[in-house]
């Protein structure tokens, strides 16, 4: 791929550009059921840089994003980037001495929070030094903002900050398991490298892909998968807000037909051992989600067994990466129903 120029903002190529190229009304998410055109994140994305901006959130601020897979985390992503202020993705599992380990070592000015997520902050603030602003996505309580009032009223037009290529766009903090949790810094032109060296090229997405992924926007896997890999090609990408538990994620397999579905293995493990039990293959043909259902249980219970658990050994040997491409790999080969499919009941 040609080198992202020397000028780069990561929001304005992921986002802004689709709307330039008159894809405005595209699918950009599907949240909970509910569909948004990409001119609507954009002019969300750009109301929460202006209202960032009010706070005073500037270029190379910490933003910590504590939030479920819902449209304000990529309202709150992209438009701290577009301000050139650096959103931190964090793990909404995590205890409230792990939020001040984080917010104090970034340094965040402001953090957007949901209502649920919020006691968890309020716990640690008088111990926060640098924390000033806190906006609550779903009711505000004490000194915080509502995120929804706090966004209304302004532009929904924004020049993205003069940021260049080797800038940081994001911070995502690691696990911890083998020490202190460390901010690992990715730079402007980081996802669109990955972009085209996974996305593009072992993906193959396409502008017409549906984009969903059972790991959450805060981790780094769930972050490509869901947002930005479908944002790189104008494709959608489908947010469910709750636990990923089979049953619902087989729930909202059949109502939104996703064409790239991705998980881990231990993912596809619980997805085959819930559908035998709600599943029976009678060998007639069944319409729509019924009959995709059917196809991607079969695949699941035939191949992606023997794929997760290969998958598995690969990750015990340290190539994790390989695991989950695998796994990938296995369920968009069950998205084309065979000439025979199950039904699901």
């Amino acid at each position: 791929m040609a080198e992202p120029p020397r000028r780069c903002n990561a929001a304005a190529w992921f986002v802004d550009r689709h709307v330039a190229a008159a894809r405005g009304d595209r699918t950009a998410l599907v949240a909970d059921g509910r569909p948004l055109a990409y001119r609507t994140v954009f002019e969300n994305v750009n109301r929460t840089g202006h209202a960032l901006r009010r706070l005073g959130v500037g270029m190379g601020d910490r933003v910590l994003l504590l939030l479920p897979d819902v449209p304000e985390f990529a309202y709150g992503f992209w438009g701290a980037i577009k301000l050139g202020a650096v959103p931190i993705p964090t793990n909404t599992l995590l205890t409230p001495r792990d939020y001040e380990y984080i917010l104090t070592d970034s340094g965040a000015v402001a953090a957007i929070v949901s209502a649920s997520l919020l006691p968890a902050i309020a716990e640690v603030r008088p111990r926060l030094g640098f924390l000033r602003h806190i906006a609550v996505v779903g009711e505000a309580a004490g000194d915080t903002l509502a995120f929804a009032d706090l966004i209304r009223a302004e532009s929904t037009e924004l020049a993205p900050a003069p940021t260049t290529r080797d800038d940081p766009a994001f911070w995502l903090y690691t696990s911890g398991t083998t020490g202190t949790p460390k901010a690992a810094v990715h730079l402007q032109h980081d996802m669109r490298v990955c972009c085209e060296g996974f996305a593009r090229h072992v993906l193959e997405i396409v502008p017409d892909d549906r984009c969903f992924s059972v790991a959450k926007l805060f981790f780094a896997y769930g972050l490509g998968n869901a947002l930005y890999f479908p944002f790189a090609v104008g494709a959608a990408g489908i947010l469910h807000s709750g636990r990923p538990e089979p049953a619902k994620v087989l729930e909202l397999i059949t109502r939104e037909r996703p064409t790239l579905f991705f998980a881990v293995p231990t993912a596809y493990a619980a997805l085959a051992s819930h559908c035998p039990r709600r599943c029976t293959s009678d060998g007639s043909r069944s319409s729509g989600s019924r009959s995709w259902m059917g196809s991607a249980r079969r695949n699941c219970v035939t191949r992606s067994s023997r794929t997760a658990a290969a998958g598995c050994d690969q990750a015990r040997a340290g190539r994790s990466s390989q695991a989950t491409t695998r796994a990938w790999s296995t369920t968009r080969a069950a998205t084309s129903p065979p000439e025979r499919s199950a039904t699901c009941s």
